[in-house]
């Protein structure tokens, strides 16, 4: 069931939003060679739980790390480990903060020292393509228009749409109807409404779109092992538009 939220709630969200965008911009300051993955987590979780929210990847469903931490082919839900970052990564962070009851969501792909053009491009197209997908986000559209824009840039620009894996509404729970393909039909799927709350979120691959998961039950990888990059924002449906919950 959709669920549509009220102005408190919306401000809930955007609280929580918050702390998850600045917990994003401190993770990026420490984002160099040699430090491990599990170091950047720890400082996502105790940033969070210091501004008084909580880190809601943290044993969700038994994941061991405050956020996902995938690094070049892994797409989403890297657990985070002594593996060292190198020059020439990139690394996907993504994570949802809960505070007062109310959940944000947002991943963001960052580039570890100097990567070739191809990958670069990789990254700069999958953050454009969610803008393409934030854009259609009014009262009246449908989250077709999201999912076909997104689906639509990608493939202008070669990139793999990874389908097994989507956006989704979001509030009081992490993941709440409606799903948010990135690929689809304009004017198909839930008429867009003021008060949805939704996190868009294009996961785009240098090559193939298939992902497999690995043994550790968690981790998804891209079939073919070519970089895959990630990005994703919480967004509000308002009366004329939308507002953005993370990212700003």
């Amino acid at each position: 069931m959709i669920t549509i939220k009220s102005e408190r709630e919306i401000e809930l969200m955007a609280a929580a939003g918050k702390i998850n965008t600045e917990a994003h911009k401190l993770a990026e300051k420490h984002l160099k060679p040699g430090v491990t993955t599990k170091q950047i987590d720890d400082i996502i979780k105790k940033f969070v739980i210091d501004n008084g929210a909580y880190p809601s990847c943290l044993n969700y469903e038994g994941f061991p790390g405050a956020a996902c931490i995938s690094v070049n082919d892994e797409v989403v839900h890297g657990i985070p480990s002594n593996r060292k970052l190198k020059n020439g990564d990139i690394v996907k962070l993504d994570f949802t903060v809960r505070k007062d009851g109310y959940e944000s969501d947002m991943t963001r792909t960052y580039i570890i020292g100097e990567v070739s053009k191809e990958i670069e491009d990789l990254v700069k197209n999958t953050y454009e393509a969610l803008q393409r997908g934030i854009a259609m986000v009014k009262p009246g559209n449908h989250i077709g228009d999201i999912s076909h824009a997104i689906e639509e840039y990608a493939h202008e620009h070669g990139l793999g749409v990874v389908e097994e894996l989507v956006g989704h509404g979001i509030g009081t729970e992490m993941h709440e109807d409606p799903d948010v393909p990135n690929f689809g039909e304009a004017g198909k799927g839930p008429v867009l409404k003021k008060g949805m709350v939704i996190a868009i979120e294009p996961m785009l691959n240098l090559g193939t779109k298939h992902v497999v998961q690995l043994d550790d039950g968690w981790t998804i990888v891209t079939e073919d092992g070519k970089y895959s990059a990630h990005f994703e924002d919480t967004v509000a449906v308002t009366e004329d538009g939308h507002r953005m919950l993370t990212g700003e």
